[in-house]
């Protein structure tokens, strides 16, 4: 059978999901979406930024538009596009911008995905990094509300970077290794 473009990159992206961020419960938010099928998953396989930014206002006009019930939050993935993480970093603040520019600042925002993903004022092999290291660069639309609404109900939201360091760093970096190789293998 045939694929669609893509679906390669959201089948892995969804087991990076699943396996990482849910079964390590790095983010104990994303569960109820992803089970409940309201995290989008939308895919650009090419190599201009202008028409990555395209895809981003349509994106933010789709979750404007969207119930939360529908959708809650949307992972661009962008494979071929922004690799570095240098110059991956250099380009976020344009994304926010547009979400400026589209009256949408305080109702949307953007957190940062990349497989190179590297914390300020830590070594590249670091457990911590691999918080927000993804299979492929991404850019992740979030409702504002949604993350209010976690913090209300989230007893200690300021102890889930902490926490989510002690697990990596006890895992350790060739466990974690592992973890994504296999999560890469879910084509």
């Amino acid at each position: 059978m045939d694929q669609k473009p893509g679906e390669n990159y959201i089948a892995i992206t969804k087991a990076w999901v699943e396996k990482m961020v849910i079964g390590l419960n790095l983010c104990p938010f994303a569960k109820a979406p992803f089970r409940k099928g309201r995290i989008r998953f939308c895919v650009f396989e090419g190599t201009e930024l202008e028409k990555l930014m395209q895809l981003f206002l349509q994106e933010l006009s789709w979750l404007e538009e969207a119930s939360q019930q529908e959708t809650e939050t949307t992972l661009i993935i962008h494979p071929n596009l922004l690799t570095s993480f240098d110059e991956y970093l250099d380009t976020l603040p344009l994304f926010e911008s547009l979400i400026q520019s589209s009256g949408l600042e305080g109702t949307l925002q953007v957190a940062s995905f990349h497989p190179e993903y590297q914390f300020a004022g830590t070594e590249k092999e670091d457990a911590e990094n691999y918080t927000n290291r993804s299979p492929f660069p991404m850019l992740h639309l979030i409702r504002e509300d949604s993350i209010s609404r976690a913090v209300d109900q989230y007893p200690d939201i300021e102890g889930i970077p902490e926490r989510n360091i002690q697990k990596l760093e006890s895992m350790g970096i060739e466990e974690i290794k592992k973890l994504l190789l296999s999560i890469h293998k879910c084509e």
